[in-house]
């Protein structure tokens, strides 16, 4: 039988994106000003989305004479770019504009034509420890008794936000700084009921302030996008939050730079069969990120995310020759010259017929806002998407936009880092979003 339109749009069944839909942001810094400046301006169509998925890619759908290609937004009612509100929430009370400006990642002769938007979004006051990121010295803070007073303060904000804007859906994306490393403690963080007493008792040591953003987010049927590598939403209380809620959460850490390219080279070394005996990993960047990430306690975070892309790819228990014995380091430095344009090298040490040695140098200049701007898109859209579809909780198949793909690992599930393996599950979890079936297998 063919799979003709009737049959799937009865399979598609997703809500029309009607209505504004409002993107509030945690952070108004590089990553989070480049998007907004990006997205307004390729709406008056004076850039374009260059590294959207969402606005560029096109995939195969339907089989034999049924088979066609056709762009995300053709299989699946996607947001339009016109219908974007943004909101922030920062430390610093500057606004869009001001901060685009400040960051300068993007030339002024980009931001001007979209200078009069900007300057309308205005950070709220953030919800803030600075415990959580001592680097960082901003005043626009919110007073809060304890963190439950934080969670309903920004529920409160998200409310207010949407009705003054007239959104008929919210996604909140953390786009600010990494958090100093808050490990998943059980008996806080296993169950909802045992996460909401911590906060209402005020336990600063558990309930880092991005919780609070989560479960304000997802309380207020909003999906929750988690763009660094902090725990939030990582711990199953959460996962308990956004089934309660049936709202979709994504997580975590963006893939923006060094990471993507391990998620290519590794798969690489392991469908060839050639062995790795070590890869070493440095960067150094001069924003705000950078300068957060300086601190131990907050590279630690990172570096948890940053480490466990390759080992999940070798398998080395099934190829303990090649594999077993890798040694992995990353490094990050603050480098102030530099500002958003980091530079990350890799040096991989691998081997091949008999043993015999070989070297891979890699010097990547890249953007990091540049590159993370279009992520930030694609999550807001797609995670928009699995919304009105109806799906809640991890959504697995955004893992190809995130360095630490989120699993649940109480159940020893193992995240998925290959990036081709990763494509495919964004494309059937599309496929099947848009009625058609999810017909790519993962081999």
């Amino acid at each position: 039988m063919q799979f003709n339109k009737e049959i799937r749009m009865e399979k598609m069944n997703v809500k029309p994106a009607t209505g504004k839909l409002g993107v509030l942001c945690v952070g108004l810094g590089a990553v989070t000003s480049t998007f907004m400046t990006g997205v307004l301006m390729a709406r008056k169509g004076l850039a374009k989305p260059v590294g959207s998925m969402t606005q560029y890619d096109k995939m195969r759908v339907g089989r034999g004479e049924n088979k066609k290609y056709l762009h995300y937004g053709e299989i699946v009612p996607l947001a339009s770019l016109n219908d974007i509100v943004f909101g922030a929430w920062d430390v610093y009370p500057a606004n869009a504009y001001e901060s685009a400006v400040n960051a300068e990642v993007l030339q002024e002769k980009d931001i001007n034509p979209v200078k009069d938007e900007l300057e309308k979004i205005v950070p709220m006051k953030a919800a803030f420890d600075h415990n959580y990121a001592s680097r960082l010295d901003g005043n626009n803070v919110k007073d809060c008794k304890n963190r439950w007073d934080m969670v309903e303060q920004l529920r409160e904000d998200i409310r207010n936000f949407k009705a003054a804007n007239n959104c008929e859906r919210i996604v909140v994306l953390w786009a600010a700084s990494t958090e100093i490393y808050v490990p998943v403690d059980e008996k806080i963080h296993g169950t909802l009921a045992a996460l909401e007493e911590a906060m209402k008792a005020d336990d600063k040591e558990h309930i880092a302030p991005s919780m609070c953003y989560a479960y304000a987010a997802l309380s207020e049927g909003a999906p929750f996008i988690m763009g660094a590598p902090n725990t939030t939403v990582d711990i199953p209380a959460m996962w308990e939050l956004a089934e309660k809620t049936k709202m979709p959460i994504a997580g975590k850490d963006f893939k923006s730079g060094q990471t993507l390219m391990k998620t290519v080279l590794a798969p690489m070394f392991k469908t060839r069969m050639l062995g790795v005996s070590g890869w070493f990993s440095t960067n150094i960047l001069g924003n705000r990120d950078g300068e957060v990430l300086d601190q131990p306690e907050n590279f630690k975070t990172k570096e948890v995310s940053k480490l466990s892309v390759i080992d999940t790819i070798f398998e080395p228990e099934k190829f303990p020759d090649l594999y077993g014995d890798v040694y992995h380091k990353v490094r990050i430095n603050y480098y102030p010259p530099r500002k958003d344009n980091k530079e990350a090298w890799d040096n991989i040490d691998i081997f091949g017929w008999m043993g015999y040695p070989m070297q891979i140098k890699i010097n990547f200049l890249c953007r990091d806002s540049i590159l993370a701007a279009p992520l930030c898109l694609d999550l807001v859209l797609l995670c928009d998407l699995a919304a009105r579809k109806g799906r809640y909780g991890i959504q697995r198949f955004l893992s190809f936009f995130l360095k630490s793909p989120m699993h649940d690992y109480t159940q020893d599930e193992v995240p998925v880092n290959n990036l081709f393996e990763q494509y495919t599950m964004l494309k059937n979890a599309i496929r099947e979003m848009g009625g058609y079936p999810a017909d790519e297998p993962i081999d």
